[in-house]
């Protein structure tokens, strides 16, 4: 795509608004998602249920507290501190940002510029979609039928590319899939040379923790975020942990005083409190498996299993579905437009009764 040059009133040629956009960016669409206000929201793999009130009162107050006229701190030391804590991590190891999506760009800036984003298909389309604008060459190695990591596809990528950047998403979105430890292990083992990012979003339900495997090599980074078991997406808060020889190039790449005072007074209060975390996740854990079940004779429809707060649901007519849902109140994602996901929508994990509804709704469907 190019910008077509305009005409001015003298006739002469006048460069367009976008002349001096790079080519790369106006050639990709812009972030798929467009909000849909309904009653039932299960389509962007939020938690259902919002922080918890006392605690909401405690940021409040912190916030109150703190001066507003001050810049907070450079790279949110107090917040990676707490983090690290948590973690039982290095804080010299924490890098933090408002949201992972952040530092997934950040990362594809540190090692994908001019080198190799390697990833999954289908798979978390920020990775591609910062790929894209900042001009990386993109290797996507297509799942396994299961959609489970193609092993040895990827080690083949991993050494037919010059190194840049490896995603490996535990469980794997969009399709909540985790892995056994051994196939990860075995990519992440291959990658020498190359910084390899385990994204850990949904790990609270999955179960998994690749902590340990981040520690075995400086070249591996874990990511993590508030925005789904912590119930915190509005806030907007993720973070690496890597090793300190890591972080010390990350940290280069994020802009200064970047996690505003108030955010870090929210943040500082959830890690203090962190026990609603645990019995949340267990809930959603257990409603996962009863929708599972409940969707699982349907006549046209199929639930594929799933380890996140979220799982697709193969139908005969995918936009049929969507829009009977959205007549119900209830909204999804649409997930049928890639690869080996036709017919799918991704369902996220509601409050009991919005799970009700939503198995209700299913159940008309033909």
């Amino acid at each position: 795509m190019t910008s077509t040059p305009l005409l001015s009133q003298t006739g002469t040629t006048q460069p367009t608004p976008t002349s001096g956009v790079r080519a790369a960016v106006r050639n990709v669409p812009a972030y798929p998602f467009t909000p849909i206000d309904a009653p039932i929201k299960l389509d962007q793999n939020e938690s259902a249920y919002d922080f918890p009130a006392d605690l909401k009162a405690q940021a409040v107050e912190r916030m109150m507290a703190r001066p507003w006229n001050r810049y907070p701190d450079l790279h949110a030391d107090t917040l990676q501190a707490a983090i690290a804590a948590y973690e039982d991590w290095d804080a010299a190891g924490v890098v933090v940002t408002p949201g992972s999506n952040v530092l997934i760009k950040l990362l594809t800036e540190l090692a994908g510029i001019g080198q190799t984003v390697l990833t999954v298909s289908p798979t978390f389309s920020v990775y591609t979609l910062e790929a894209q604008l900042l001009g990386a060459t993109l290797v996507q190695v297509p799942l396994n039928p299961d959609f489970s990591l193609p092993v040895e596809g990827l080690k083949a990528a991993l050494k037919a590319n010059p190194p840049g950047v490896l995603y490996v998403t535990q469980p794997h979105a969009p399709t909540g899939y985790a892995d056994a430890e051994a196939d990860v292990r075995a990519v992440v083992d291959a990658a020498e040379g190359w910084v390899v990012v385990i994204d850990e979003a949904y790990h609270q339900y999955s179960g998994t923790d690749y902590r340990g495997l981040v520690q075995e090599g400086g070249n591996r980074l874990s990511l993590r975020t508030f925005s789904k078991a912590w119930g915190l997406a509005g806030a907007r808060l993720g973070y690496a942990l890597a090793s300190p020889q890591l972080t010390t190039q990350l940290q280069k790449l994020v802009s200064a005083f970047n996690v505003n005072a108030l955010t870090q007074a929210a943040l500082e209060v959830a890690l203090e409190n962190p026990e609603y975390v645990k019995h949340r996740a267990a809930e959603v854990v257990q409603e996962r498996g009863r929708m599972l079940a409940a969707l699982a004779n349907h006549p046209t429809c199929t639930p594929i299993p799933s380890q996140a707060n979220f799982f697709l649901l193969r139908t005969p007519d995918a936009d049929a579905a969507y829009h009977h849902l959205l007549e119900r109140g209830i909204v999804v994602r649409r997930q049928d437009r890639l690869p080996g996901l036709q017919g799918c929508l991704r369902v996220a994990v509601g409050t009991p009764a919005e799970n009700d509804a939503l198995i209700a709704a299913v159940g008309e469907l033909r």
